[in-house]
């Protein structure tokens, strides 16, 4: 299994829709490239993020990429939906160069490349969410999401 974090907006959603996805083995909310390794104390800098497992014998981060797609607004910098905030900003992390590597060449590749303020950078620091954030739309599904209800069970 290999790993990357997708931030995109409100991670409720965000794990909802990538749960479903083909390949994806598990997923964990949590806040990526923070400076503190606690979930205590005033905002520092995080973006909400999805951990995601994947095997990539069935799907790989080009492919992945495409999903996330589906489900952001790429040009929309620190907000999506009616969230606002440089914690609601997008992102694509990982520890692994390979993985941004693709990630960039799937951006890069785009038409619209000029315009999309999805950052890709290395995993510096990773902080898993509190439990009632883990599957939030699995076990209360009237909640708040920026991410229209079709979508979010689409590949289900």
């Amino acid at each position: 299994m290999e790993t990357v974090y997708f931030a995109g907006g409100c991670l409720w959603g965000v794990q909802e829709f990538i749960k479903t996805l083909p390949g994806v083995t598990s997923t964990e909310a949590g806040r990526a490239n923070g400076t503190s390794y606690t979930l205590d104390g005033d905002y520092d800098g995080y973006a909400e993020c999805v951990k995601t497992a994947f095997d990539p014998e069935i799907v790989n981060v080009n492919e992945l990429m495409e999903y996330f797609f589906e489900i952001i607004d790429p040009y929309s910098l620190n907000q999506q939906g009616e969230d606002v905030g440089v914690k609601y900003r997008t992102g694509v992390y990982s520890e692994n160069p390979a993985h941004l590597d693709e990630a960039k060449a799937f951006i890069r590749e785009r038409e619209d490349a000029d315009h999309i303020v999805v950052e890709v950078l290395p995993l510096k620091n990773y902080v898993r969410s509190a439990e009632e954030h883990q599957d939030r739309l699995t076990k209360c599904p009237d909640d708040y999401c920026h991410i229209p209800k079709e979508l979010l069970r689409k590949y289900k």
